[in-house]
């Protein structure tokens, strides 16, 4: 409510014509009744009149300037309880300044009371009026000018402009100035509180502002005291919240950091582009040079090199092999005997061996009924002992959970803007399409048929009424309904009150809407109307929380309505927390269904988000398995070699197939029911990404086992079982280097803190481990009953029906694409002109993806969960167009901070006396820097309101002094007295046990029109009393964030957040003691992730390519070198991710960490088996190597993950989430495609470059193995 009204009140009361002399009034008493309960006051031209004693306390608290001699004075004692009275909201307010208050209250007791009042009060108007209880004559005062010098209202201006009202984050002024406080001037100050229309005075007084005399009179002109100076010698200046003047210049931010640029380019691409043109100037210069070499020396670059020549010029490795040679041969002899021995057992024991590994699934399996999921998104992106979950808890602990959020943003699209002409005078006013009288009035109706909805659970009726947020409960059950209508306290009568005549309407709904917007705690809009702004839940409603798509601070110019119904959270109470999510869903089914041509309605209930998560994971589901039986279809059919028409269901692996998918499948069902057991649950994610990383890897090492089989001629006098065991012999070391590789990474991506990544790596490397012990075991097994059903001519599926004759034996056969790789592709891939364009090729997109790695945005955009015709991505966007503040952010001190000490007090309050760097006057700070510091608004400040709430010169801390219980101060009884003495004393600030017997009672005060101040509304949640009432514990002061659209912008508000709060807590001197002060958001607990993503990812990448190295240098036989080139090749892949993420919008989070991680491991897949294939080749040269390497192993590794995957992928595309379509569908693409070209095409010719030499023990071991059978010629190949 604004406080210049009832001030301007009083002092209209006192004026009356005089002639002027130095001791000589205008009135004296009140007379005739104005309007209401004002009155006019009665003129009077004689000489000032003695104060009764009664009245010294008065004026001695009002006008102490007038308290001497006899103390005779121009108003007796009942005006000065007028004055009193009508200044209690403009004391509430700006009395935090005192030398803003001292020299409004000289500008009213001037006018009322000053003994030399003819000097500048000019009577213009009267009447006469007859007392009715003596029946004498007076004269009213009516109207009159004020001579007010300009020099004295300047100074009282600029001693008031900054003062703030903590409560509503704004300034005092724009609430007792009748227009923002922007806006708002010495003279318009002054000429609203003196003008009758502001519903406070009840006659106009003119001011006139000259420093000059004029028409005989001679203006006001005291002394003022600046809001830098004290008043008296007890108070001090006003605090550097509430006068610019103290605080100095204003702060500016920091300068943006300057963009790292080299020729005004962008750095990055400019080094990149350099090293990428000084490798090929070298590289192919060193290509030249090798080519004129070998022009000298072999005649023709054309002509053939033999494998001796060929050896000489490779390799340097002349004579007998080394140490590691010998080592790395006997360890690849043992693990190829170990795997050969055990393939033959389990060829021999087919059925031991599937029984016990069906027995092993199930009792893995079995887990699943300890099964839990997370779906809690606080669960899903943030670890348990993250800063951001461990303030939430406490948070949560002390204040409550946030509170759940239905939110409706309404637009009026075929309503046209309006404009409002105030009467009698007035700049003419636009309004915006959705405040429209019509319009209001169906916003209105659909806010009420919202609070009427009821729901039903566990038999029970569930009403808004029962879940909402109702500060004041129980004394007032109104739900808190954040909507301009409660403006209008949610009413159709009071929206259509208005006052004036048939032909013009002197104040309507337009009057009370652009007062509320000023004052939303005002409970007196001081127009003609009277109505209470104060929402009927006893708060203030923010324009800017009701409002959108206004311009600045033009609040009429709203384009959207925001309507916000709070509703309680539940901390450890499911059942509560279940009746609320049944409201809501009747909630959102009502709105869904709600018709109305005129509004367009974009709305989303606290459910809506994991509602429509869930609505999107069911809907692709059919999409899902359509990618999967795509791969399963084309597994059951690659795997057989078909020969002919007529032996084609006896050829055919159909049946294997479908069996190596269901070890597939087992192996993540097996992973799931093991940490099931454990206790340890699995997220959403883990099921959609797991599969497809199992079955790349279960199926290239399908591919691997059947093909090179298929190729296998069986030696004389071997049998199946001794030529199964040496097949897997051969294939089965390079399926265990993939496999634990990619175990061992993924475990120790179980390192990660990001509960998304570690959960994933967990879950990941034992489906990998245990799919690779099925394979060994029961799928060799399969293979082996599946020979015997091939050999014995009997049909694929249906393996009791036999074919038309048995045939003795399999002949070894080779696939069209076998023989692709090895007689065309591997063959013009090596060739020496096409060898450096690869290299150039791949270097260069290396370089391109390297320059571009820093600029891959971090961060989720929330509006990507949803599916593409989900109603959350309309409010979404509408949250973005119109949105014009961002969340609520509430700066927590901790418990044990003393509040009771003047010390204490002063580190954290904004007011007078305060430290300049307290906690709230560096919010406050921090709000001025908004573009900078993304903190929107001054904070509302307890501690503040309760130091003006319990003033001796307010109203509003009284007690009853009988029982010293708290009186209101809309009681009126003589037994009320004030808490605090009106004494030198009394007006300081309370502090030890004072400061805790009046603070309950402030928390307890409902607002009222004769104190807007109490803190039941504001601030009951705020504050922590300890239990015995001795002291506060945890507190909190609450502002908003500025509008946050992008992750980027989420990511730098928690950021300056808490810079902010680690700076309170350094100058409050907090640190090292056992509490501090954090920065608490609804959404921190969501973003802190992305503070350390980039960490994160270098950790769990450059974890998993470590432990790829060293399990590789091991598993190949202390094959350093190989290993340096396997990891290159797969760090170039994963740089080339980055470059694809940039060039296709894809954002780093945890999301796509887990894809980079599981990237990580298939890329595994993509090298191990070509690097492991080019180690134990004999061949002379590295090119014949790495030729043969491809030709045995690309085949498999092309069929098993690419042609398998890219099926699988394309359907992906197709989906309706777009989290699907982004991070699935072109993740995926692009690591299967990167891993294919680089496992298929650089890795190769890598090899063919820098590859290591020949190991000279495993080959003489391969040449002593095979010498004298068919093999040995193979070894020429």
């Amino acid at each position: 409510m604004s406080a210049c009204g009832p001030a301007l009140g009083l002092l209209l009361l006192l004026l009356c014509p005089a002639q002027v002399f130095s001791q000589s009034c205008v009135w004296y008493g009140e007379c005739g009744i104005a309007s209401g309960d004002k009155r006019y006051n009665c003129r009077y031209s004689g000489l000032p009149k003695p104060l009764p004693e009664d009245g010294y306390d008065l004026v001695q608290e009002l006008c102490p300037g007038f308290f001497f001699g006899n103390v005779s004075l121009c108003c007796d004692v009942q005006q000065l309880r007028t004055l009193k009275d009508n200044l209690q909201l403009p004391l509430q307010f700006l009395s935090r300044c005192p030398s803003c208050f001292y020299n409004l209250m000289n500008l009213f007791c001037e006018l009322t009371c000053s003994p030399r009042q003819s000097q500048f009060l000019n009577v213009t108007a009267m009447e006469d009026y007859v007392d009715p209880v003596t029946n004498q004559t007076k004269t009213n005062v009516k109207e009159l000018q004020y001579y007010v010098g300009e020099s004295f209202a300047n100074a009282m201006y600029n001693a008031c402009r900054d003062v703030e009202a903590p409560s509503s984050n704004e300034k005092a002024l724009g609430l007792l100035c009748g227009k923002e406080a922007e806006a708002c001037n010495a003279t318009n100050w002054i000429e609203y509180m003196f003008n009758k229309d502001n519903g406070q005075a009840p006659f106009t007084i003119t001011p006139v502002f000259s420093d000059l005399p004029a028409h005989g009179m001679e203006p006001m002109n005291n002394a003022t005291k600046g809001c830098d100076e004290s008043v008296d010698e007890v108070t001090g200046p006003c605090s550097c919240q509430d006068c610019s003047i103290v605080c100095g210049p204003k702060p500016q931010p920091p300068a943006p950091p300057v963009p790292w640029r080299i020729l005004g380019l962008d750095a990055m691409y400019v080094i990149m582009w350099s090293t990428y043109m000084a490798f090929l100037l070298v590289f192919f210069g060193a290509f030249f040079a090798v080519w004129c070499y070998r022009k000298r020396y072999f005649v023709s670059e054309y002509t053939p090199i033999d494998g001796n020549i060929a050896f000489s010029v490779n390799a340097s490795d002349k004579g007998g092999p080394s140490c590691c040679d010998s080592l790395g041969a006997a360890f690849e002899a043992r693990l190829q005997r170990l795997f050969a021995q055990w393939g033959s057992f389990c060829v021999r024991h087919p059925g031991c061996i599937v029984f016990f590994s069906v027995a092993f699934i199930a009792a893995c399996s079995s887990g699943l009924v300890f099964v839990q999921v997370t779906t809690d998104p606080v669960d899903l992106w943030s670890a348990p002992g993250s800063q951001a979950r461990r303030e939430k808890e406490y948070f949560d602990t002390h204040f409550g959970p946030f509170f759940r959020t239905e939110q409706l943003i309404i637009q009026a699209p075929l309503t046209q803007p309006h404009v409002y002409q105030p009467y009698p005078s007035g700049a003419d006013v636009p309004f915006g399409p959705p405040l429209a009288i019509d319009i209001l009035h169906q916003v209105l109706d659909l806010q009420t048929a919202i609070e009427n909805i009821t729901a039903s659970y566990d038999n029970e009726t569930v009403t808004l009424q029962d879940i909402c947020l109702a500060p004041l409960s129980p004394y007032n059950k109104h739900c808190t309904i954040m909507s301009v209508l409660n403006y209008f306290q949610n009413s159709h009568s009071v929206l259509d009150h208005r006052v004036g005549d048939y032909y013009f309407a002197y104040a309507d709904y337009h009057t009370h809407f652009l007062y509320c917007v000023r004052a939303p705690a005002s409970l007196n809009d001081t127009s003609l109307l009277h109505d209470p702004c104060l929402g009927t839940f006893g708060g203030p409603v923010f324009p800017w929380l009701v409002l959108g798509g206004y311009d600045d601070q033009n609040y009429n110019n709203a384009t959207a309505l925001v309507i916000t119904f709070p509703v309680n959270n539940y901390r450890n109470d499911t059942e509560k927390l279940q009746r609320a999510q049944a409201w809501e869903r009747e909630f959102i089914n009502f709105v869904k269904n709600y018709k109305n041509p005129n509004l367009t309605i974009s709305f989303k209930a606290e459910r809506s988000i994991e509602d429509e998560i869930n609505r999107e994971s069911n809907s692709d589901v059919f999409t899902v398995l359509i990618s999967y039986g795509i791969m399963f279809l084309y597994i059951s059919i690659a795997l057989g070699h078909i020969k002919s028409c007529s032996t084609f269901l006896v050829d055919s692996k159909i049946s294997l197939g479908i069996a190596g998918i269901l070890i597939v499948l087992s192996s993540v069902v097996c992973s799931l029911g093991i940490f099931s057991y454990i206790g340890i649950p699995f997220t959403l994610i883990v099921i959609e990404v797991i599969p497809f990383l199992v079955l790349a890897v279960g199926v290239d090492n399908i591919f691997i086992l059947v093909q090179t089989y298929q190729r296998d001629e069986r030696l004389q006098g071997e049998t199946l079982d001794q030529q199964v065991g040496r097949v897997l012999g051969e294939v089965a070391p390079s399926i265990f280097l993939s496999s634990f590789s990619e175990t061992v990474a993924f475990f120790l991506g179980g390192l990660s803190v990001m509960p998304a990544v570690h959960t994933f790596s967990l879950f990941a490397g034992m489906a990998v481990l245990i799919d690779f012990l099925l394979q060994i075991t029961c799928f060799v097994s399969l293979l082996g009953l599946d020979i015997k059903r091939q050999e014995k001519n009997r049909l694929d599926v249906l393996c009791c029906v036999g074919g038309a004759a048995d045939r003795a034996g399999i002949q070894a056969s080779e696939s069209c694409l076998f023989r692709f790789f090895r007689d065309a592709y591997a063959p013009l891939l090596l060739k020496d002109w096409m060898r450096p364009i690869v290299v150039a090729v791949f270097v260069g997109v290396l370089s391109f993806s390297i320059a571009v790695l820093n600029k891959v945005e971090i961060g989720l955009d929330q509006s990507l969960s949803m599916p593409d015709d989900s109603y959350v991505t309309d409010y979404f966007q509408s949250l973005n167009r119109y949105l014009h503040a961002g969340p609520p952010v509430y700066f927590v001190v901790e418990g044990g901070h003393d509040y009771a000490s003047l010390k204490g007090q002063n580190m954290v309050c904004g007011g007078l006396g305060c430290n300049n760097d307290s906690l709230v006057q560096q919010i406050f700070t921090a709000a001025q820097l908004d573009n900078y510091t993304r903190i929107g608004f001054a904070p509302s400040s307890w501690i503040d309101d309760y130091f003006d709430w319990v003033k001796p010169q307010s109203s509003c801390c009284r007690v009853y002094n009988s029982t010293d219980r708290f009186c209101n101060a809309s009681v009126v009884d003589p037994a009320c007295v004030h808490c605090r003495p009106l004494t030198p004393e009394g007006k300081q600030r309370p502090q030890g046990a004072d400061f805790m017997r009046f603070l309950p009672m402030f928390l307890s005060d409902n607002p009222n029109p004769k104190c807007g101040k109490g803190g039941h509304a504001a601030y009951s949640a705020a504050v922590n009393i300890l239990g015995n009432g001795t002291g506060v514990g945890a507190t909190y002061f609450m502002t908003y964030h500025t509008v946050l659209k992008t992750s980027a912008d989420f990511i730098d508000a928690m950021e300056k957040a808490r810079l902010i709060a680690s700076n309170i807590t350094r100058t409050m001197g907090l640190e090292g003691s056992d509490h501090r002060v954090f920065p608490y958001s609804v959404f921190y607990v969501f973003y802190e992730q992305y503070l350390t993503v980039i960490d994160d990812t270098i950790f769990n990448l450059g974890v998993s390519l470590g432990a790829i190295f060293l399990v590789t240098v091991v598993l190949l036989g202390c094959e350093l070198w190989s290993a340096v080139i396997m990891c290159i090749t797969i760090a170039m892949i994963l740089v080339n991710m980055f470059g694809v993420m940039w060039l296709w919008g894809i954002s780093l989070n945890a999301v796509s960490l887990v894809n980079l991680v599981m990237s990580c491991g298939i890329s595994v897949e993509f090298c191990s088996h070509i690097t492991r294939a080019f180690t134990v080749s004999t061949k002379g040269s590295r090119t014949e190597r790495a030729e043969e390497a491809l030709s045995h192993m690309g085949s498999s590794v092309f069929s098993g993950i690419t042609l398998t995957k890219f099926g699988g992928i394309m359907v992906l595309a197709f989906a309706k989430s777009q989290i699907f379509q982004i991070f699935y569908f072109r993740m995926y693409l692009a690591m299967v495609l990167l891993g294919a070209t680089h496992g298929l095409i650089f890795l190769p010719v890598l090899l063919s470059y820098i590859g290591p030499s020949i190991n000279k023990a495993k080959s003489l071991a391969a040449q002593e193995r095979y010498r004298g059978t068919e093999r040995e010629q193979l070894l020429n190949f």
